[in-house]
């Protein structure tokens, strides 16, 4: 009887315990509840006992149900990596690479990986944007990119697939002329947030209601991370920065380090990852780019 078990029903049982309700489930399958309450007793006959508890106004998984809902995810995630393997292999290698890029990533690094990519597939059209927070993640989202590499978006959606690459170490900094600047030892947040801190906007809707690593109320939103350092030399207020973009500011006095109270958002490094959706994959070109990406270091 379980060899006769399909991927369709695995689908169908992740989908009713996903949506909470068999015509839940049905409307995202596209399909009558009908259909979806009679794949899930054919399951549960083939495996013999029960799946979901059905006295309820609601259906409730069982026990047993739950214990076969995180092998029925990884069989469906498992057949999706064969299909989308299989669709890179007879796509063959592609004819343009698009890619998202963080504002946080070392762009020598990046400038590097692009160097060798044009050397190794000089009839390759690369495309790049170079943006922040969920709109790395949006084209990736949408298709129009194949491959994000994210830092400062800290979420992985279930449906995509993430390759550590590296840390960018970040650091407070002020110009010289800043209130904050001549404090020393630790600035308490409170201290912090009576002055302007600067920090990058959003130009996707993922983060919208969202803020990562804002500890004042009185914040300046940038959409470039170019801007916000020139406000940062202009004393217009405080902000964190990925530490190689601020180094020779650091060592000529036009920006000063300071130290910040610890705050649960705003850590000493960007996480920098690779991430592609698991129903796109990279193919030869965009897998050889990652592999680029992973040799650089800062």
């Amino acid at each position: 009887m379980l060899d006769a078990m399909s991927m369709d029903q695995l689908r169908t049982f992740i989908a009713a315990a996903d949506e909470g309700s068999f015509s839940a489930a049905g409307r995202k399958l596209r399909r009558a509840q009908s259909v979806v309450s009679q794949t899930l007793a054919n399951l549960e006959q083939q495996v013999g006992f029960p799946l979901f508890e059905r006295t309820g106004r609601y259906p409730q998984l069982t026990e047993a149900g739950k214990a076969l809902l995180a092998d029925a995810r990884a069989a469906a995630d498992s057949m999706d990596g064969f299909k989308a393997r299989a669709r890179t292999l007879a796509e063959g290698l592609e004819p343009e690479l698009s890619v998202a890029v963080d504002v946080m990533y070392p762009i020598t690094a990046l400038t590097e990986a692009v160097r060798a990519f044009h050397e190794a597939f000089p009839f390759t059209p690369l495309r790049l944007y170079v943006e922040a927070l969920g709109a790395v993640l949006q084209p990736v989202l949408d298709g129009r990119s194949r491959i994000g590499i994210i830092g400062s978006f800290p979420d992985v959606p279930g449906n995509c697939e993430s390759e550590y690459l590296l840390n960018v170490p970040a650091i407070a900094v002020v110009s010289p002329s800043h209130p904050l600047a001549g404090l020393s030892g630790m600035i308490p947040r409170a201290t912090a947030a009576g002055h302007v801190q600067l920090v990058l906007t959003d130009r996707s809707n993922l983060t919208e209601g969202r803020n990562f690593g804002v500890m004042s109320p009185l914040v300046w939103r940038l959409a470039d991370l170019g801007a916000k350092h020139a406000f940062l030399r202009a004393g217009l207020g405080w902000g964190i920065m990925p530490q190689h973009m601020v180094e020779e500011d650091i060592a000529r006095g036009t920006l000063v380090t300071i130290e910040l109270e610890a705050h649960p958002t705003i850590g000493s490094s960007f996480s920098m990852h690779a991430i592609y959706r698991k129903d796109m994959p990279p193919g030869p070109a965009g897998r050889w780019f990652v592999g680029q990406l992973k040799q650089r270091s800062i």
